[in-house]
């Protein structure tokens, strides 16, 4: 196989493992440049201390680390192995890391890895160095280990070289040369490459390849401490590198590995060291390299005298050697994968750590050379997934400093960012301060979960408690809220949900290519349809509504849709797709009594015949010119209200007077959720990913296949009778919150993806992905909550109102 010229700028833990990926898939003309010297460049592989922990909330975290160990444990470098699989030991000392350490075995079982909560006895007998008086209790994972970094990138890139690839190592990249939106080579200190594809995997230094193109990486390198000890009593005599598993103390932002008879100590409970890239110095000029930095022994007395309490052998040693080695740390602890948006043809795969790295490399080449990657949900990875206000510096480092200070922490699944905020508030935000409004954050913007002027809603009504857990970030007003949504009428803040214009007069053409429902209908359709890759698979799911013969507005879930669409849009001009959502919001009016709140505001015939369900018309709303969408994400009558920012106050104004002889209150995204999940409605990037058809995710009929052309059609067709599994409705008595495991018969079969409690059925609802044969409804299953396994049933979908006589009345 030919492939295109490729240049990979990087040959640490991930440029080697891409190198050898894509040569393996038979591309032949591939290049890697370092500025350092291997085996050893300088970037963080070479100092990595290769603790491999499998585990992760993020299924696609897991995946890629997973395929890291599986990988490397097939790999040696000249009869030394790449990987040494001891295990991993995650402990706890208070109750609660140790109910922790319970829900990440959860993740672990719905990813499929074999992992166990075991007790005090059994933590010493696989690490005896252990305090038994401490040790309440910790989370062993067989199969995850050290890997050798160093060594990797030897196998990897001796691996490669025998087919081919060609490796040039200290040779800095001065450049990265493009013309015309394309990348055309790379200029280095030894001369010029022409590429037709370069990859960057330059780690801590990839903003400032990232800058040579224009492209603003959201990144910042962060010193962490790594000490070692001198030999320790209870390992004196240890030829071999590791015996015992690999050890951390998540609650004193500790972790542990063996070197023969030392111990190693990394420690992020130290103040955030943030490194500018201009600052890393160079090969030549760095001490011991440039990834490096001196060791700051006060900032590791903490850690020590943990350390001597946990660990009592080591009060009988001493720290010989340290480093402040730098890593990168993103504004979500995600990597950053894809292909610049402005030059085509410069790809990242940056912000990845050895635990994930042979995925990531496995990930990237298949993206490279298939047009898509098939074996790795990437939307949570993917480089576009940022709106600006996430690559202003200070944001970066900012949140770069924070999810240091974090990395160790136990995190609530609805826990929101704490700086900066507030960023972005729609303009409605003086008045739902004014309610009482109790604010959550979202890509910025700040969402409120429920109103503190609702607390009379509560009384006389049966709103189940949840446990301690679930009940974080919940107040009982969420489930008045919801219920009052379906008895009376609510405001919901809308404005967070992105919107495009797309317009010209090849926009009906554009949007018949890209999506799978028919879009060129009468002005005011309005289409719920969805994007697909080339594989058939869901891109995400969006709403369509015409407005004129050469306008659409288009609903989306984020930035990857507006970059998906801007990537397909035709080079001819005759469409254009522009981001609106900054200088338009949208009030959702839904309830039963809807329409009568909007009757005396216009004279536009509301009724059902004037304007039926997904359909749109432009109209006045006292003073304010709006256009309104008859859809609902909450199974009710009423309508998606949208105008301009300037008069979106004015809105809300006008609606809440009109609305309170017929008893209107705003209600926020708690019962938003609740509402939404009874009546089935997915929500594209939890319930349904990259890695999902519409089949199995239940929204092929939002797929035509009499259309005779669009984008992913005849391979998603292709599907369509060969689903093995399915999203599936799950009713409970109690309410969780996501990414727990699903049991049948003991063994761990799927995994919750959304969940809330359902207070207008009397249940808790959770969907979750079951193997097809376990997704007929009456099918009991058990869901796995912390340390208990609590009963489930498959139930028919829509739970509330299935004959759409609600939204359609």
């Amino acid at each position: 196989m030919v492939g295109p010229k490729v240049v990979i700028i990087g040959a640490g833990v991930v440029g080697a493992a891409l190198a050898d990926e894509l040569a393996a898939r038979g591309w032949d003309d591939i290049t890697i440049v370092d500025q350092g010297r291997l085996p050893e460049p300088g970037g963080s592989s070479s100092h990595a201390p290769g603790l491999v922990f499998q585990t992760n909330a993020s299924k696609t975290m897991a995946d890629l680390a997973r395929y890291t160990v599986d990988k490397l444990c097939g790999l040696d470098y000249r009869g030394d192995p790449c990987f040494l699989q001891v295990g991993g030991l995650e402990v706890a000392t208070t109750g609660p890391r140790l109910a922790e350490l319970h829900r990440r075995a959860g993740w672990a079982h719905a990813w499929g890895l074999d992992a166990e909560v075991v007790g005090p006895d059994r933590c010493t007998e696989l690490v005896p160095m252990l305090d038994r008086e401490q040790v309440l209790g910790g989370l062993h994972v067989p199969t995850d280990g050290l890997a050798k970094a160093v060594r990797a990138v030897n196998a990897q890139v001796e691996r490669a070289r025998a087919r081919g690839v060609r490796v040039l190592d200290r040779t800095e990249v001065l450049d990265v040369v493009h013309h015309g939106g394309r990348v055309t080579g790379v200029r280095t200190d030894a001369g010029a490459l022409s590429a037709d594809v370069v990859v960057c995997c330059a780690g801590i230094w990839g903003p400032k390849v990232a800058g040579m193109v224009g492209l603003t990486l959201p990144l910042v390198p962060l010193a962490h401490q790594l000490a070692w000890t001198g030999q320790v009593p209870a390992l004196a005599g240890q030829r071999e590198e590791a015996l015992r598993p690999i050890l951390r103390h998540q609650e004193a932002d500790l972790y542990y590995r063996e070197r023969h008879d030392t111990l190693g100590i990394g420690y992020y409970g130290h103040r955030p060291m943030p490194v500018g890239v201009e600052e890393i110095l160079g090969v030549e000029a760095a001490e011991v390299m440039p990834s490096v930095q001196p060791f700051t022994a006060p900032d590791f007395e903490e850690a020590w005298r943990v350390t001597r309490s946990l660990l009592p052998s080591t009060r009988q040693a001493k720290i010989e050697e340290g480093i402040n080695g730098l890593f990168s740390f993103t504004t979500d602890d995600m990597p950053l994968l894809g292909e610049s948006p402005e030059v085509r043809g410069f790809w990242v795969a940056e912000a990845v750590w050895v635990t994930h790295s042979a995925g990531v490399g496995a990930a990237m080449a298949e993206w490279l050379v298939d047009g898509h990657c098939s074996s790795f949900d990437l939307h949570g990875c993917e480089l576009s997934r940022f709106d600006p206000h996430q690559l202003a510096p200070d944001y970066v480092r900012g949140r770069g400093c924070q999810n240091f200070v974090e990395v160790y922490d136990i995190k609530h699944p609805l826990q929101p960012m704490e700086e900066p905020r507030p960023l972005r508030t729609s303009p409605f935000h003086q008045r739902q301060r004014e309610l009482g409004g109790y604010f959550l954050e979202a890509m910025g913007w700040e969402r409120p979960h429920w109103y503190e002027s609702n607390a009379h809603l509560v009384e006389g009504r049966d709103i189940p408690q949840p446990d301690d857990w679930a009940a974080r970030y919940w107040s009982p007003i969420v489930g008045a809220e919801a219920q009052y949504t379906r008895e009376a009428v609510a405001m919901y803040d809308m404005t967070a949900l992105k919107r495009l214009l797309v317009s010209g007069p090849g926009a009906a053409s554009f949007l018949e290519r890209m999506c799978t429902g028919k879009i060129d209908k009468s002005v005011g359709s309005v289409t719920y349809t969805l994007l697909l890759d080339e594989a058939g698979r869901v891109r995400s799911d969006v709403t369509v509504a015409r407005l004129s013969p050469t306008e659409f507005q288009v609903g989306v879930n984020g930035p990857l849709d507006l970059d998906w669409l801007r990537r397909h849009v035709p080079g001819d001009g005759s469409a254009s797709v522009r981001d609106i959502t900054a200088g338009t919001c949208c009030i959702g009016l839904w309830g039963p009594r809807a329409r009568d709140v909007l009757a005396p505001l216009t004279s536009e015939d509301f009724s059902n015949e004037g304007l039926r369900y997904f359909r749109g018309k432009a109209a006045y709303l006292g003073n304010v010119p709006v256009t309104a969408l008859r859809l609902s994400y909450v199974g009710e009558l009423g309508w998606e209200i949208y105008t301009t920012a300037d008069l979106g106050l004015k809105l809300w104004d006008t609606l809440w007077a009109a609305g309170q002889p017929h008893g209107l209150i705003a209600a926020g995204r708690g019962a938003f959720n609740s509402l939404r999940l009874e009546k089935g409605y997915r929500s594209f990037g939890t319930d349904m990913t990259f890695e999902h058809d519409p089949w199995e995710a239940g929204v092929g009929f939002a797929v035509k296949p009499d259309k005779p052309d669009f984008l992913g059609r005849d391979a998603t067709l292709r599907r369509r009778d060969r689903v093995t599994r399915k999203l599936s409705c799950l009713t409970l008595d109690r309410t969780v919150l996501g990414n727990e495991p699903v049991y049948s018969g003991g063994t761990a079969v799927g995994y919750v993806t959304s969940a809330a409690y359902g207070y207008t059925v009397g249940s808790g609802v959770a969907y979750a992905w079951l193997p097809a044969e376990l997704a007929e409804p009456g099918t009991p299953v058990e869901i796995g909550y912390f340390d208990e396994r609590l009963p489930a049933t498959v139930a028919e979908e829509p739970l509330f109102d299935p004959k759409m006589t609600r939204l359609r009345g």
